[in-house]
């Protein structure tokens, strides 16, 4: 198998703090890999090294076989890169935004024009083409963000929280964008810390947590290593709560279930008997509950499992 990119040993510190503390992924040709972890866990950090932005402190990074300390230019002009926040002129259109960036990239004037429709229409933004950029939604914004990254053909773009502050039509606007990027074979690069999205999108995941990595591998291989099916009971009312796991806890035979932030019992590696014997007491006992079933562990209990905190969680420095 080809990898696009090979990171190895990979470490990085800002004073005190290690943000990156001995990485190692790869990521595969045409492939859309995962980075994953909360606020402040590297992965942000571990995108700019790979974009030539930051200077590892030990380790080695290349990407399409190019090291990015010794030949970043190589690595430049094979790459893309979309940061956390649109970076368009807003004052410009949205065509006028992506004329003007193919003329930098040194496209002739009738090819940079050529090339601007071309991307205006993939990313659905042909009828806003000469509106100011100013008056799009923030869907908008991001999708001709990937427009802008996409005039120079890349074969890599890095995509650090590309859907950040953006409400759920939107993201899905922007995720249908990298959709397509994935299926024109441009090898995706994906941070997030939204699961969900994660796991719409990615062939393979990187799980960071203080600057290490503490998983990798696809999103199904993840959640097996977790377990299976997990009996959920959320009680109709708050103050059951402590009644309602009291009944699970001794149809479980004694073992302490967990509980979660949201008033929710959890008991992992269940089955339907334990979820028929659970039902049929609460109903003896009277205690409504909102919630009874069993579920395959999310992206969201396999990063809980593994870190124990959720991943909207900012990692402390």
């Amino acid at each position: 198998m080809d990898h696009t990119i090979q990171v190895e040993g990979l470490v990085k510190k800002f004073g005190g703090v290690t943000a990156l503390a001995g990485v190692d992924f790869t990521a595969r040709e045409g492939g859309v890999l995962g980075l994953l972890g909360p606020n402040g866990a590297g992965k942000t950090t571990a995108v700019r090294v790979l974009a030539t932005l930051t200077r590892p402190d030990a380790g080695t990074v290349r990407v399409l076989g190019h090291d990015v300390t010794r030949d970043p230019a190589a690595v430049r002009a094979r790459i893309a890169l979309t940061g956390q926040y649109a970076a368009v002129d807003e004052a410009l259109s949205g065509n006028q935004n992506l004329v003007l960036i193919a003329r930098l990239l040194d496209l002739s004037r009738r090819a940079a024009r050529s090339r601007a429709g071309e991307l205006l229409e993939a990313f659905g933004l042909t009828d806003a083409a000469d509106r100011p950029a100013r008056t799009y939604s923030g869907g908008m914004r991001r999708r001709l963000d990937l427009a802008v990254s996409m005039l120079g053909r890349p074969d890599v773009l890095f995509l650090d929280e590309p859907t950040t502050g953006l409400d759920p039509r939107h993201r899905s606007d922007v995720l249908d964008g990298v959709r397509m990027l994935a299926a024109e074979g441009v090898t995706v690069l994906l941070t997030t810390q939204y699961l969900e999205e994660a796991e719409q999108l990615a062939d393979d995941l990187v799980v960071i947590d203080h600057g290490r990595v503490i998983a990798s591998g696809t999103p199904a291989s993840l959640k097996a290593e977790v377990g299976g099916q997990r009996l959920h009971v959320r009680p109709l009312h708050r103050s059951d709560l402590v009644a309602v796991c009291a009944v699970v806890a001794e149809q479980t035979g004694g073992t302490a279930p967990t509980t979660s932030a949201s008033g929710e019992v959890i008991v992992l590696g269940a089955d339907a008997n334990l979820l028929h014997r659970v039902g049929a007491r609460l109903e003896a006992d009277r205690l409504a509950v909102a919630e009874l079933g069993l579920r395959l562990p999310s992206l969201d209990d396999v990063f809980l499992t593994l870190t124990g905190h959720p991943a909207d969680e900012e990692v402390a420095a």
